[in-house]
């Protein structure tokens, strides 16, 4: 799990300041204080990092090892605060990383680059924070070498700047996935069929959602497996019609059509582990489709693909193409409350899906 640490702008007004401190036991891991905040930070159940004894987590200001090696005899959690300029610096943070319980690293120049670094060669000695001042920044550095930092340290002025990175830091939910039977597949003609080419590379049944009605929405496989007619295209799903429903976060649904470059789109796998990605491109052409019917416990749900041998629903235990689907095959379906208002469930709303 990352964490988030948080330290008041010292620049906000006293009001702003208390606000924050209140609501921090319910947002942050641990709260980083000063003379100023201690007294305020000391009544809330948030644990606390700073210069004092009294802190829970205690902050040196760059690597000193006597300093540090006499806190652990104490038995107190140590985080070394360095700032990386140079390749000094850098070694500096590595040397620190074998003896530290943390490092707080500051990167003013070049962010992305010293954080990789110290990633691949400090990670698992100590727990790298990367400091930053938006949920914006805190996504990147969360995400560099793949693996990204341990946490941030976030220069907070305003709880909603620490609600979006709250955000950031929650563990990945999986997504339910129910097998559901096919009861029924129809030929249709031409319309505007998507494929989807994301930013990610997709494994053998992985794909992302898709349906008419978003309470029932179908795990399409990306384009990976091999065959003689067509290279593999692992970052490409062929969706389906514009007007679908897809699942673009675990909590929101988007028509086919919205989608462009840069989009977030979710990725799903056999298993229900999902993972956000981003839209690379969208391509649309007008191609022959097919109507898909399942049921599970008396509710059916629909999709349409294209009609080409490409297309493929994940099932149980495997994938099917399009081609060789037919009724009384089990594919799997996420299946969930109807009703959406510009993408947002409102489960109280009648909404009538078909």
């Amino acid at each position: 799990m990352k964490e988030l640490w948080i330290s008041v702008d010292r620049s906000i007004e006293e009001e702003r300041k208390i606000s924050l401190l209140k609501v921090a036991p319910s947002l942050c891991d641990v709260l980083l204080v000063d003379e100023d905040t201690f007294a305020e930070a000391k009544k809330t159940s948030v644990k606390l990092a700073g210069y004092s004894d009294d802190c829970d987590i205690i902050i040196v200001e760059a690597y000193d090892g006597g300093a540090i090696a006499r806190l652990k005899d104490r038995k107190t959690p140590v985080a070394v605060k360095i700032t990386i300029r140079n390749s000094k610096d850098q070694a500096a943070a590595i040397e620190a990383s074998r003896v530290a319980d943390y490092l707080i690293l500051n990167c003013p120049d070049w962010r992305i680059i010293p954080l990789e670094n110290l990633v691949a060669r400090a990670r698992r000695r100590s727990k790298l924070l990367a400091e930053v001042t938006s949920a914006k920044m805190a996504e990147l550095v969360l995400n560099v070498l793949e693996l990204g930092v341990d946490g941030v340290l976030l220069k907070a002025s305003d709880s909603s700047e620490v609600e979006k990175t709250r955000c950031l830091m929650k563990q990945p939910t999986d997504v339910e996935l129910s097998p559901c039977k096919v009861i029924a597949l129809k030929q249709i003609g031409i319309g505007a069929r998507v494929c989807v080419d994301t930013c990610d590379l997709m494994r053998p049944g992985e794909g992302i959602l898709v349906g008419c009605q978003s309470s029932g929405l179908f795990l399409v496989e990306a384009e990976v497996h091999e065959n003689l007619h067509v290279a593999t295209r692992p970052f490409r799903i062929n969706a389906g019609p514009a007007s679908l429903y897809t699942l673009s976060s675990r909590d929101y649904t988007r028509y086919l059509c919205e989608l462009e470059g840069g989009d977030e789109v979710l990725i799903v796998g056999r298993d229900g582990s999902a993972r956000p990605s981003n839209v690379g491109r969208v391509k649309i052409e007008w191609r022959p489709l097919m109507v898909v019917e399942a049921q599970h416990d008396g509710k059916t749900v629909r999709t349409i693909v294209q009609n080409a041998e490409t297309v493929r629903f994940v099932t149980p235990d495997g994938s099917k193409s399009i081609a060789e689907l037919q009724p009384g095959n089990e594919i799997l379906v996420h299946l969930t409350d109807g009703g959406r208002h510009f993408g947002t469930l409102v489960k109280d709303e009648r909404v009538i899906e078909r």
